[in-house]
């Protein structure tokens, strides 16, 4: 029997695992693919922690706070911050292998809206080699993984006292509909910004599918309206280039050559001047070439890779075209500060999760210490309440009628193409639900979703195997990539200010007699309904 089930292989839900198992219990592991594909390997900056000498946990914790614009949980962010230097030791000891300075400490990088050099980094590789290395730390413990299995919804218990108590998956590799149970749930999916199709820096998995799996096993979600923009996307591919680069000395320059902001302001800020300079000039420009080849090929060897490969561009000579692109997701699933969510037995923790210590906009740097600080409180707290709860029952009607609503989806006609739709879903974000907003736009967008989501039975599958249906896979992956457009737009369309990352130009200032909450939203009877949390000092869901 399972104690505790982790959804989701990335670095939260690896953390969480360790954790976990480390606590005494049973666990799982749960892939929609396999844990070194994950998302967390695109964090390439650097993780957060006050460890140098002209740096304190206060002014990380002051920082986070700053960026966060108001929106941050004081006691959260104390608890991010506070524990930062243990993570990144503890990281060190298991193995991760971070870039060293001369006197052979952790080396160190400043990110965007930091005081300090706070960044420990391995090269522009840091959340690739984090996963990597908890991912053998994993198997060095025996966790059992299972990669290829496509979240389709939570289970829960039917007593008076609603309990998560394990989930169904379709296991791709087969297309057989499967169920596993467990005690409690881990919920590590990642984020959401594939909303945004080809405007995100995102792989294409990141659908939201825990989120849509918790919002309709009745959790609420908060923050939906936060969608960092990242400063430096590759002009016409969207992958990310690293503030890493940014922050070892790169210059922005605009279509006359021109620097003509503060490189290292925070990611909110700095993606509306780059979106402002590209409508005012034609281009904007990221430029490292006087770093100098020998550096860039020792601290920066991806993103010259990544320069040469997508744009045919070698950042040694050519300055690289970039524009803002979708990056991370500051909403999720609300928890408190045990990492539990508002139903019972299911847990959260990542991208996927709300800890209220981004706020409004993520301080860079701090996304993969969260998955660190907050993944070995998850992963403690879930086998903890594992141990005074009993096997759940495993119930075969449930899983029955997945089979057939799965064979239900399966007869829908193919006048539509659902690809298609998506594109311009990605389009009609990135216009109407990106780094400006409006009331306009928005109300257009949610009509047009709402269209969308009225036409999915005339956008079924051409393939109707079941072996590695992939198509059948991202059409599951599009319908609840809808589903949380609309409890976006319908956040974007509450919040009628401009705060961090949401900006409104026709409510252009921050509203702290109104709006200095979090939005909370829920699905009663398949609507989406909405309404705002004040801001605690205590961490968790008001």
């Amino acid at each position: 029997m399972i104690d505790v089930l982790v959804i989701g292989s990335g670095g939260a839900g690896l953390v969480a695992a360790l954790s976990a198992k480390e606590a005494g219990v049973n666990v799982a592991v749960v892939g929609k693919s396999y844990a070194t594909r994950s998302q967390t390997c695109m964090a390439q900056g650097g993780i957060n922690a006050a460890i140098g000498e002209d740096d304190s946990v206060s002014a990380h914790i002051a920082d986070t706070l700053k960026s966060s614009q108001g929106l941050g949980d004081l006691q959260a962010i104390e608890k991010l911050c506070g524990e930062g230097v243990e993570a990144v030791r503890w990281l060190d000891t298991i193995g991760v292998p971070f870039s060293r300075s001369a006197l052979s400490e952790i080396a160190q990088r400043r990110l965007g809206g930091a005081a300090a050099d706070r960044a420990c980094y391995a090269q522009d590789y840091t959340g690739l080699k984090i996963l990597h290395t908890l991912y053998d730390n994993c198997l060095k413990e025996g966790i059992t993984f299972y990669n290829e299995y496509f979240l389709l919804e939570l289970l829960t218990t039917d007593d008076e006292e609603k309990q998560v108590c394990g989930a169904l998956f379709k296991e791709m590799k087969s297309g057989e509909v499967k169920s596993i149970y467990a005690k409690t749930v881990i919920m590590a999916t990642g984020g959401y910004s594939r909303v945004y199709d080809h405007y995100s820096t995102n792989a294409t998995g990141s659908s939201g599918d825990g989120l849509v799996a918790a919002l309709h096993a009745g959790a609420l979600l908060s923050d939906m309206e936060f969608v960092q923009f990242h400063p430096t996307g590759l002009k016409n591919a969207s992958i990310l280039i690293s503030e890493s680069a940014r922050g070892a000395g790169g210059h922005l320059l605009n279509a006359h050559g021109e620097r003509f902001t503060d490189e290292l302001q925070p990611r909110d800020a700095l993606s509306r001047a780059i979106h402002e300079e590209i409508k005012k000039s034609g281009a904007v420009f990221l430029d490292i070439r006087h770093l100098g080849e020998n550096f860039i090929d020792h601290e920066l060897p991806q993103e010259r890779k990544l320069a040469k490969l997508y744009e045919n561009v070698d950042p040694v000579t050519d300055i690289i075209p970039i524009k803002p692109v979708a990056h991370y997701t500051m909403g999720g699933i609300a928890v408190d500060d045990n990492a539990e969510s508002t139903v019972s037995g299911l847990y959260a923790v990542g991208e996927c999760a709300n800890h209220n210590v981004h706020g409004a906009n993520r301080l860079g740097g701090n996304s993969l210490l969260e998955l660190v600080v907050f993944g070995k409180e998850a992963g403690r707290s879930a086998a903890e309440a594992s141990k005074n709860l009993s096997t759940p029952q495993e119930d075969e009607k449930l899983l029955v009628a997945m089979k057939q609503k799965l064979e239900y989806i399966k007869e829908y006609t193919n006048e539509v193409d659902f690809y298609k739709k998506r594109t311009e879903l990605g389009e009609m974000f990135y216009k109407f639900a990106g780094i400006e907003r409006s009331e306009h736009g928005l109300s257009s967008a949610l009509e047009q979703v709402h269209g969308m989501q009225h036409e999915l039975h005339k956008m079924g599958v051409l393939d109707k195997n079941e072996v590695y249906n992939t198509n059948f896979i991202e059409f599951l992956e599009f319908t609840n990539m809808l589903t949380l457009a609309e409890v976006m737009l319908v956040a974007m369309l509450e919040r009628r200010e401009s705060r961090g990352a949401h900006a409104r130009e026709d409510f252009t200032q921050r509203d702290d007699a109104l709006y200095a909450k979090h939005s909370m939203v829920r699905l009663r009877h398949q609507r989406v309904e909405i309404g705002f949390s004040a801001v605690t000092t205590q961490g968790g869901v008001k």
